[in-house]
């Protein structure tokens, strides 16, 4: 008989809910270097613009690989990490929404922006809702897996 979700859990190894969120995770992360980078440095260097003209500069794709890492690897810190990242993340991100829907700037720029942060909010409510309500999935291992 397979294990139960909290006996996976309880073994180190994350269940299915928890791998998809850490996927989700190392997808944003991708997304948010080509929406942020990639695309900015094309667009100027096609337009014979400064390189870094339309860069948004941030960290939060490392941040979300780190988190998306620890959900998986697990190590003991990864519940505060997940609940602190998704709540200041949604704070942030809903403040910024507030800010730009009172006037709406629906520039490629500030749409792909916008499409990009529905995204990231998502993914950060899953995972702040699974930390809350389901917190034994998360939580990390004070001892590693003894190999079997």
């Amino acid at each position: 008989m397979p294990p139960t979700t909290t006996a996976r859990a309880q073994q180190g190894a994350p269940d299915a809910w928890i791998s998809f969120l850490a996927h989700f995770l190392f997808v944003l992360a991708a997304w948010s270097l080509f929406i942020k980078y990639l695309f900015p440095i094309g667009f100027s260097l096609a337009n014979a613009e400064p390189w870094n003209r339309y860069i948004y500069w941030d960290l939060w794709p490392l941040i979300h690989l780190w988190l998306g890492w620890a959900l998986l690897a697990r190590p003991r810190y990864v519940y505060p990490l997940a609940v602190a990242v998704s709540a200041l993340e949604i704070v942030i991100i809903v403040s910024f929404f507030v800010w730009f829907l009172s006037d709406p700037d629906w520039s490629i720029w500030r749409t792909n922006w916008f499409i990009n942060k529905v995204f990231v909010l998502a993914c950060f409510v899953l995972l702040l809702g699974t930390a809350l309500r389901r917190p034994d999935t998360i939580r990390g291992n004070a001892i590693p897996p003894r190999m079997p």
